[in-house]
């Protein structure tokens, strides 16, 4: 993938079971970044078979399916993660928060603190790029478990991500866009873009091709996790005078059990 107002390239790469890291390379600075680190062989084969060196390695969470490859791949790139988790993430160079501005593979990197699946989850965006790195905060059709974090958290979490321009592409941690398809049709059943959008995340896994990244546009006419203010998916549930965050928390809770 490349975007024609910057010479960065991206490069998707299966991992584990049904994760995702994500290469970006700059042509111009000769630059790569890696962010998230679950497993070490596919993201290796990726760099020799480009010629690329990892400049910088940013970690979204301390879970060990994004971190655990970390330690065979660093080298002598930087590794950034967040400063409320250095504790518990790999030893980072870097130690980052909410607001920090950062210049990574030639690209102007905005911090955003996103809690919710992990009390210390940050996100990346690259503006320039029309990217932002959300780990397992905003997947496609679907957001993380809250394993740690509160559904008011959570929700303001993905307001800020839903906030972000239209056209910025969402690079999220997993493969796991069919199983979300799945209930956001159950939750949203005349959604006329969520059903088009079905057809085409089956098409893509048919062909073996992955459904991340997927466009933040989409994601907010689609993705019941961020329509838990929209009129319409509230009286679908019932809950047309209830708080936003409490509709939300009641779509986790059901997509938990689902």
């Amino acid at each position: 993938m490349t975007n024609t107002a910057s010479p960065v390239e991206l490069v998707t790469v299966p991992c584990l079971r049904d994760n995702y890291a994500f290469v970006l390379h700059n042509a111009v600075t000769e630059q790569t970044v890696l962010i998230d680190a679950p497993e070490a062989s596919p993201i290796k084969a990726v760099l020799a078979q480009r010629g690329w060196q990892l400049t910088d390695i940013l970690l979204t969470h301390h879970h060990d399916d994004h971190v655990g490859g970390l330690q065979s791949l660093r080298g002598d790139a930087r590794v950034i993660g967040a400063r409320a988790d250095a504790h518990r993430l790999p030893p980072l160079d870097l130690a980052v928060a909410e607001g920090d501005l950062l210049h990574i593979c030639g690209q102007a990197t905005h911090v955003i603190d996103v809690p919710g699946h992990t009390i210390g989850h940050i996100a990346f965006h690259m503006p320039d790029a029309g990217l932002v790195f959300t780990g397992d905060s905003l997947m496609a059709l679907g957001c993380g478990r809250l394993f740690e974090g509160t559904p008011a958290q959570m929700w303001e979490s993905l307001l800020k991500l839903r906030a972000l321009p239209q056209q910025t592409m969402v690079c999220s941690g997993h493969e796991y866009t069919e199983s979300n398809a799945r209930f956001a049709v159950s939750l949203d059943p005349d959604n006329a873009d969520l059903r088009l959008r079905i057809k085409t995340i089956e098409t893509a896994r048919a062909a073996g091709r992955p459904t991340v990244p997927s466009g933040l546009d989409e994601e907010r006419r689609t993705n019941p996790f961020l329509r838990a203010d929209d009129a319409g998916l509230k009286a679908h549930l019932g809950m047309q005078n209830q708080p936003d965050v409490d509709v939300f928390a009641q779509i986790r809770a059901s997509k938990d059990r689902f």
